[in-house]
Parts: structure tokens; C-alpha cells; sequence
């Protein structure tokens, strides 16, 4: 794994922790977590948590 997947791998992990806060805080809909997982698989593809 190179530096930048790390770094990609690293910063889809902090977004997909903030983004199960606001869901588990109620801020999100479980339709607008779907999308936001959706859009930063596609953003940051990381490849750990694709597997």
C-alpha cells in the first residue's frame, strides 16, 4: 500500500466515523447515510474497506 492509499484509506475511515455520528445523532437519514457512504467509497476508493 502506498502513502496516498494510506492516506485515502485513513481519511474515507474519519468521514465514515462523523458521518455515523450525525446518523446515530439523528441528523442524518439512514437514505442520506447511504449516499454519503456511496459518495466516499467513490471519492477516497479505499481499498481495505472494499473488501
Amino acid at each position: 500500500m502506498t502513502k496516498e492509499q494510506l492516506e485515502q484509506e485513513k481519511n474515507y475511515h474519519i468521514s465514515m466515523s462523523i458521518s455515523k455520528v450525525l446518523l446515530t445523532e439523528g441528523l442524518l437519514t439512514d437514505d442520506e447515510f447511504k449516499q454519503i457512504k456511496e459518495w466516499l467509497l467513490e471519492k477516497y476508493c479505499p481499498i481495505i474497506s472494499s473488501l
